[in-house]
């Protein structure tokens, strides 16, 4: 081969290799932060000390739900009278209310990639875009209010901003190649009795991203790892056997990274969010994000439910559905639990869900996997039911216990 197209040859399989090796960068969260005195910073976002990847969810708790309006008196009284009898089984604790006594409050939850714009109304309040425009106002309900947010602007490096000082943040798609970074997107297998599940890792609820530490104690002191650097943590006795990039291998212990007070390591695999605890965890071993992790523009598909219920009396419904008078649309989520292990599911990933008892029911995902989940609201006796617009009327209203299965297009 003539020495010329050698070289060129050459050039082009580097080109592939960086290509290839940078791609992963359209999983991590970028935008545009305006600040109230109108100044702008773009880059990569890391939102408070947790959230970097579009998967990563923001969560409050929906100011106004319209659905109950298509209730009647008696179905308002009987949700009510339901309600009440679950808080005097069950105690206070769980079921929350709002002023229309009858209406119970609903979590928002949403993964960043869903979202096109922020806007920060006042601290414990946010206007959200949706990337279909809708707009919802969500009020205070986690951590991700009145918190910092910080970017990497390509220009000033890492900048933090409180949360006073931000008008609004405006998410774009991420570039494939960033030339400056908070860091890398954290991947890989967890292994864990019961199963295996592959994706993005969020080790103890809060390292995310490679740049992000790991302590522990070994007998000759504390140590502090970067995870870009960690190969595999495994559960061993009161701590954790670590290996290297290197192959190097060592034991930790004393801190809640590696011992029994860690808690708990979400995997946010193709088909939604499964957070394992330490009790059922095993293993983690990380591998370089896939060249095809999904980007911005994976998420810019946003549809209403519809689909079809069928009730126990053999009654079946077909059209739009509005989930636990709440969910309408597939970028939403359904959760459940399977003992300690919770699934976080966004609705465009679920086939089928049918209540099996009062606690439980069996949700079939469109990849064929199938999950028997519940000590949750959306798969329990606590779903306040279902709408179904079947015409250009009012919609039929169904009450969780008349359910036999629900199945989504």
């Amino acid at each position: 081969m003539n020495s010329k197209y050698r070289l060129l040859s050459l050039a082009a399989l580097f080109a592939i290799i960086s290509f290839t090796a940078k791609a992963q960068d359209q999983a991590l969260i970028y935008g545009t932060i305006t600040t109230i005195d109108g100044e702008q910073y773009t880059g990569q976002i890391r939102w408070g000390d947790e959230e970097a990847i579009w998967t990563d969810l923001f969560n409050g708790t929906k100011e106004d739900n319209d659905n109950y309006k298509y209730l009647t008196r008696d179905d308002r009284d009987a949700l009510k009278d339901k309600k009440r009898e679950m808080r005097r089984s069950w105690g206070n604790s769980w079921v929350s209310w709002s002023s229309s006594d009858y209406e119970t409050t609903h979590e928002f939850q949403a993964r960043f990639g869903d979202i096109s714009k922020i806007e920060i109304n006042r601290r414990s309040e946010v206007k959200m875009t949706m990337r279909n425009g809708e707009t919802i106002y969500v009020e205070d309900g986690s951590n991700d209010f009145n918190t910092t947010v910080h970017v990497m602007d390509a220009e000033l490096g890492k900048t933090s901003f409180r949360w006073s000082r931000i008008e609004s943040v405006e998410f774009t798609e991420t570039p494939k190649n960033l030339s400056e970074k908070l860091g890398e997107a954290m991947y890989g297998t967890v292994e864990f009795y019961g199963g295996s599940y592959t994706g993005f890792i969020q080790w103890d609820h809060d390292e995310r991203l490679s740049t992000d530490i790991l302590d522990g104690d070994t007998k000759d002191g504390d140590l502090k790892i970067e995870f870009g650097k960690i190969k595999s943590i495994e559960k061993e006795r009161g701590g954790s056997n670590v290996v290297l990039n290197s192959g190097r291998e060592m034991y930790l212990r004393g801190s809640n990274d590696v011992n029994s007070e860690n808690r708990g390591i979400i995997v946010t695999t193709e088909f939604g969010r499964v957070d394992i605890t330490w009790r059922d965890f095993e293993k983690v071993t990380f591998s370089e994000v896939p060249s095809n992790a999904p980007g911005y523009d994976a998420y810019s598909d946003m549809k209403q439910l519809s689909g079809t219920v069928t009730t126990v009396n053999g009654e079946t419904l077909t059209g739009r559905i509005i989930f636990d008078l709440d969910e309408e649309y597939n970028f939403e989520m359904l959760q459940g639990n399977d003992d300690d292990i919770e699934y976080i599911l966004p609705m465009e990933h679920i086939a089928s869900v049918a209540p099996k008892n009062y606690d439980y029911s069996e949700v079939m995902l469109k990849n064929g996997e199938k999950l028997v989940i519940g000590d949750a609201r959306d798969v329990s006796e606590d779903n306040d039911g279902v709408l179904v617009f079947t015409g250009s009327g009012d919609p039929k209203y169904v009450i969780w216990e008349d359910i036999e299965i629900i199945k989504f297009n």
